[in-house]
């Protein structure tokens, strides 16, 4: 048994496909097969039923799995044991939403290049539902987003941090109207929303269809720093991540408003795939967000609540 097998084996029990296993992995799809029908034969069990062009893991395969998401774990951590971290170098693939790339990353990224300045960083800004895809299909080594609590069990979860999305606006704009206000309340102010993709944006919307109403914005704009410039100058109402408006409300440039009837929170979260070769450049980046070192993996489907495990 091999590691390169195991490698090999993984991938395909994640992406479900011999053909997508080659073209990730760098082989042709016979060599794939060839890799995983020596495996099977080695172990006198079948790994994978093929159904037409996909495949799926049997029993035996799902177990193997299992023990096999744990050699490779601790193949990759005794590598990295061995490299000092004044000598990272290892590229490194981040994805995450275009306002936390904005708010959060500056600092961390300045780190890299004075402490680090050998690696190699990119980052890729999409939704958060394009970026679980591009996790599970190897293509980020790291996901750093804004959003419901999200549990998958193939995933490690590096950093959940709380954080409120909040209603504000300039304090020359609202005067000296009451801060505490319901929603329906400001339905015919002018406001400068993010775009309908962005996941509190959908909690906004999900929440006056309920209560039959229509928002429609003046703008709409991924850039939250476009934003508030435009309430700091125009006036106006936003929904925004306290971290994206914190700095303004503590200067007085903006307050925030009460608004009684929706309280959304989501949480700062940090994803890595259980499979992935947690490098030491993964760690230093984590750490400097302030996520944990530890692992922490949690059992669950990405799109909905957590489930009950040990039933």
């Amino acid at each position: 048994m091999e590691f390169r097998q195991l490698k090999t084996f993984v991938t395909a029990a994640r992406l479900e496909s011999f053909s997508k296993t080659a073209e990730l992995l760098g082989y042709s799809q016979s060599a794939v097969t060839v890799q995983i029908r020596l495996l099977e034969e080695e172990l006198d069990t079948r790994l994978f039923d093929r159904l037409g062009r996909k495949i799926a893991l049997t029993a035996q395969g799902q177990r193997f799995l299992e023990q096999s998401q744990l050699i490779l774990q601790d193949i990759n951590q005794a590598k990295e044991s061995v490299r000092e971290e004044t000598d990272l170098k290892n590229p490194l693939h981040i994805g995450t939403l275009e306002s936390l790339c904005f708010a959060k990353l500056p600092p961390v990224l300045g780190y890299f290049r004075a402490n680090h300045p050998r690696v190699p960083i990119k980052v890729t800004t999409a939704p958060p539902g394009k970026l679980y895809e591009m996790l599970e299909q190897n293509q980020l080594d790291l996901i750093y987003l804004l959003d419901r609590a999200r549990y998958n069990k193939n995933w490690i979860k590096a950093m959940d941090r709380r954080e409120s999305i909040v209603f504000v606006t300039s304090p020359c704009y609202w005067g000296d109207r009451p801060k505490s206000i319901c929603l329906k309340d400001m339905i015919g102010e002018p406001f400068f929303l993010t775009e309908k993709n962005e996941n509190y944006r959908k909690e906004l919307d999900s929440f006056l269809e309920t209560q039959e109403l229509e928002l429609i914005p003046s703008v709409e704009i991924s850039n939250t720093d476009f934003i508030v410039k435009m309430l700091k100058e125009n006036g106006g109402i936003s929904y925004l991540p306290g971290f994206a408006v914190e700095e303004s409300i503590g200067r007085g440039e903006l307050i925030r408003l009460d608004v009684r009837d929706l309280d959304v929170i989501m949480y700062q979260q940090i994803f890595y795939h259980r499979c992935k070769w947690k490098t030491q450049e993964m760690d230093v980046f984590i750490s400097r967000l302030g996520g944990v070192s530890e692992d922490k993996t949690w059992g669950g489907d990405i799109y909905g609540d957590p489930v009950k495990t040990g039933q």
